[in-house]
């Protein structure tokens, strides 16, 4: 199973709205020590984050973090999911999703257009302050593109996606996120997906959405991963040698049968390298482990391909910016939430 992380960034976003009193009790329902905040390249685990986004819409009554003039109160997601559910398509799905947002939220909408083969979600914010605006703009499309995902049972492409503000520090999250294909300080938000997708049949049923709630936000934070593309079928294959020594790339190309540099143009075109993959997968397994395993150091330096418990000390802090034991002082209290 995929042991998925979320970037520091979004979980200092997703306090920021927070009453100063209410931040220690948030973090220790969700699991998070408060000494990561400080480390602007940590990242928690995904069920972590999930169980923060719950947790501040109970101390807000706000499901969108405090961001919107209004409040979408606790349980509007649901609601929206349970109109959605009897729509038949896909477009007729999006379009009253759209509408659903519009009532709970002031000032920030999307309009859907058709123009040629592309489906184009535009956005229109009245957001003042550019971080504000920022994390609106991301949270609101994470939940429309996941809600419609889920829909679909399937991962939605993104063909392309522009945003109207300048390119953050955490920009390389987008390409998870969102899109392979962006596009900062644009003239306009918007995503651009294949228009063949409005016509999709909704294949969710009542019993599917009681699990679907039951998981989420971290089931609409993650999507649907791109289970096809080359960096995800390295990972699955690095996770299946997993305690023993990595195979080379020339090797995969091997397995994969296709030339090693062939494998480093597709790995390029999705705006990653080897190296990038298997530190990822890496840290992601560390942190896995650190919060919620219960493995020595030790042990895990050696699972992870480390020679030396002080050399996977090292690699960590230059993953997260954080030490191993800052994680560990986490567990205690335990992540709050759902199991993805």
């Amino acid at each position: 199973m995929e042991k998925d992380s979320v970037s520091m960034y979004f979980v200092r976003a997703a306090l920021a709205k927070l009453p100063a009193a209410a931040l220690p009790r948030v973090l220790a329902q969700a699991g998070i020590p408060a000494a990561l905040l400080g480390a602007a390249q940590a990242r928690v685990p995904a069920r972590a984050f999930a169980a923060l986004w719950l947790a501040v819409a109970r101390e807000l009554d706000d499901e969108f973090f405090g961001l919107d003039a209004r409040r979408m109160k606790v349980g509007s997601f649901a609601l929206l999911c349970h109109a959605l559910l009897h729509c038949g398509t896909l477009e007729r799905a999006l379009r009253q999703c759209l509408r659903g947002f519009a009532v709970f939220l002031d000032d920030i909408d999307a309009e859907l257009h058709v123009e040629g083969a592309d489906c184009v979600l535009r956005i229109g914010h009245r957001m003042a302050g550019l971080a504000d605006r920022r994390f609106a703009v991301e949270t609101y499309l994470v939940m429309v593109h996941g809600l419609l995902c889920w829909l679909g049972g399937r991962r939605i492409a993104i063909r392309a996606a522009d945003f109207a503000y300048p390119a953050p520090e955490h920009a390389v999250e987008y390409r998870l996120l969102f899109s392979q294909q962006l596009r900062f300080d644009a003239p306009s938000t918007e995503l651009r997906l294949d228009a063949r997708v409005l016509a999709l049949p909704i294949v969710q049923d009542e019993a599917a959405l009681k699990a679907f709630l039951r998981s989420a936000p971290q089931s609409v934070f993650l999507k649907y991963r791109n289970t096809e593309g080359w960096s995800a079928r390295i990972r699955r294959q690095l996770r299946g040698s997993l305690g023993a020594p990595w195979p080379t790339l020339d090797e995969l190309a091997a397995r994969f049968g296709v030339a090693p540099a062939t494998l480093r143009r597709r790995l390029e075109a999705e705006g990653v390298s080897y190296q990038e993959i298997k530190d990822a997968l890496r840290r992601d397994i560390a942190i896995h482990h650190l919060c919620h395993g219960g493995l020595s150091i030790a042990e895990m330096a050696d699972l992870l391909g480390f020679r030396e418990p002080s050399a996977f000390h090292r690699a960590f802090r230059k993953w997260t910016g954080a030490r191993p034991g800052d994680y560990r002082a986490g567990r205690a209290a335990g992540p709050a939430g759902n199991e993805a």
